[in-house]
Parts: structure tokens; C-alpha cells; sequence
């Protein structure tokens, strides 16, 4: 895969989770594992992934829709990554 890879999916938060410290700092450490960038959208506020005051800025709480954008060598597997983490927090 090339350095310039770009992926993009929109996942949605169970509906009983917020992305408060715990959550928020599990994917921070996920993103992090990667060599990519990663961006977190939810309405019209944006994050990068690897910061948790950025992630916890973002407000999302349980059932809301967020984009994640990633880009890099390893942007494939680091969206699986913290897509399959986000849809699957408890």
C-alpha cells in the first residue's frame, strides 16, 4: 500500500457508550499503534485520534455517527482498527 493512502468509514457509538477518559484513551492507544494519520469527525467537530484531549473535545456520546479518516502506510489496518474499537465500546 503506498503512503498516500486514504480510508474513510462512518461508524456509529453503541448507544449506551460516551467517549469520556476510558473509552476515549483505549483509542487513543489503538490509533497510536499505527503508522498513520488519523482523524475522528463527529458533527462539525474534528480530532486527531491520537490526542486524547482532542478525542475528548469532540463530545461524542452514545449513538452518535463519527467519520474516521485515515491516511499513511498503515491507514487501512489502522481504520479497521479504531472503527471496529469505536462500534464495539462497552
Amino acid at each position: 500500500m503506498s503512503a498516500s493512502s486514504e480510508c474513510r468509514r462512518s461508524v456509529r457509538l453503541p448507544a449506551d457508550v460516551d467517549l469520556h477518559a476510558r473509552p476515549a484513551g483505549l483509542l487513543v492507544r489503538a490509533a497510536s499503534g499505527y503508522d498513520a494519520c488519523v482523524t475522528l469527525r463527529a458533527g462539525d467537530k474534528q480530532a486527531d485520534a491520537k490526542s486524547i484531549l482532542q478525542v475528548l473535545s469532540l463530545g461524542a456520546t452514545g449513538g452518535s455517527q463519527i467519520e474516521v479518516e485515515t491516511s499513511g502506510s498503515e491507514a487501512s489496518a489502522a481504520l479497521d482498527a479504531v472503527a471496529g474499537l469505536l462500534e464495539t465500546l462497552a
